[in-house]
């Protein structure tokens, strides 16, 4: 099920990841060849990608929304 991007959090490590509007997670990372995101890099680029829909595996698992650990 695709579900667009809502707001961008990084990690323990340091790595970008996204909320969807589900409450999913899903980390996009700019490491090429085989991940080759690079606007994930620039506030700009996150800033453009907004609204953009990914699929949600989670979602067609039926998993509960993730939570942010504080």
């Amino acid at each position: 099920m695709k579900q667009p991007i809502t707001r961008f959090h990084k990690d323990l490590q340091d790595d970008w990841f996204v909320e969807l509007l589900c409450g999913h997670f899903q980390h996009l990372r700019h490491r090429p060849p085989w991940e080759n995101r690079p606007w994930i890099e620039s506030e700009l680029g996150r800033q453009n990608m907004l609204g953009y829909q990914l699929e949600c595996k989670k979602c067609d698992q039926g998993a509960a929304p993730d939570t942010l650990d504080t």
